[in-house]
């Protein structure tokens, strides 16, 4: 019984943030005005509360910044180097594969110059560094560290895998009047976002992403202080799925369409079979290893 609470600790923790962002969106739009979307603000509010749960929860369970995967800044960047390596070792295969097949096509209504592919690579780049920076603390490393303390390494790898991949699907759709927000209507947003998870649609991203958090949370594990990896590999990820994007399109009329999800036009079933394999692989090796 006490497992299972752990369990579900995150989730319960998410939907506290949640909650208050409610609030907070609404009084932040009546303070700014009609600047951007409530459910805009509802979702990055949550953000920012969930990765300030780093201090305080870092504190209660008595965890140091290394136990997190933190090391010293130049060390740090050596890993990321590392990581943006392994990143584009095991993205671009992905990437060919769509392009042979047909499932990606060069976008030629798009007038580029290389002034202006250099500006969206590097833009591509920072945007990736960004979001890899805001996640990777908060999933391989409070989130991984804190599980590992109460439940099975297996159950750790999993859950934190599953919220990571779970909380890319915790969107709605709705767009409110700026005269109609509300505190209760931040919450119908809210339920709306959460009831997004059970959409069968999302399925094969949902199922792509959490081999991706197994595969980014093995490394943390494999690898003593590592986050710099995650955090470098995940930017590798992220910065070639939007440079692709801005010079490829997904051709809706290619035969294998289903490789890819709806998500973003590259996680999808193609990613979770390689992921699967690599993983598979590098534990074979490693029993190898162990036992010549």
């Amino acid at each position: 019984m006490i497992r299972l609470l752990y369990a579900f600790m995150p989730l319960i923790i998410l939907i506290i943030m949640a909650s208050i962002a409610c609030w907070l969106g609404y009084y932040l739009l009546l303070a700014l005005g009609d600047v951007v979307e409530f459910r805009k603000i509802i979702s990055k509010t949550t953000s920012i509360l969930l990765l300030l749960c780093i201090f305080p929860l870092k504190a209660w369970l008595k965890l140091s910044w290394q136990d997190l995967g933190f090391t010293p800044p130049r060390q740090f960047l050596r890993q990321m180097g590392l990581g943006l390596l392994i990143g584009a070792i095991t993205l671009l295969p992905v990437l060919f594969v769509l392009y042979g097949l047909d499932v990606h096509i060069i976008d030629t209504s798009r007038d580029w110059t290389v002034l202006k592919a250099c500006k969206g690579i590097g833009i591509s780049l920072l945007l990736a560094l960004l979001i890899s920076f805001l996640e990777e603390p908060l999933f391989r490393g409070i989130l991984l560290a804190s599980l590992r303390q109460k439940l099975s390494l297996s159950l750790a790898v999993g859950l934190s895998a599953f919220y990571y991949a779970s909380l890319h699907f915790l969107k709605a759709k709705s767009s409110t009047p700026y005269a109609e927000i509300s505190p209760a209507k931040g919450f119908d947003l809210m339920l709306e976002a959460f009831t997004n998870w059970f959409n069968p649609a999302i399925f094969s991203a949902l199922l792509a992403l959490w081999v991706v958090g197994v595969f980014l949370a093995l490394i943390r594990i494999e690898f003593r202080h590592s986050l710099g990896i995650c955090v470098g590999c995940h930017a590798g990820w992220v910065w070639l799925i939007k440079t692709d994007k801005n010079f490829l399109d997904v051709n809706p009329q290619s035969d294998y369409l289903f490789l890819v999800s709806a998500y973003d036009g590259v996680v999808g079933p193609l990613v979770t079979i390689w992921l699967s394999l690599v993983i598979a692989g590098y534990w074979l090796w490693k029993q190898r290893r162990v036992n010549p």
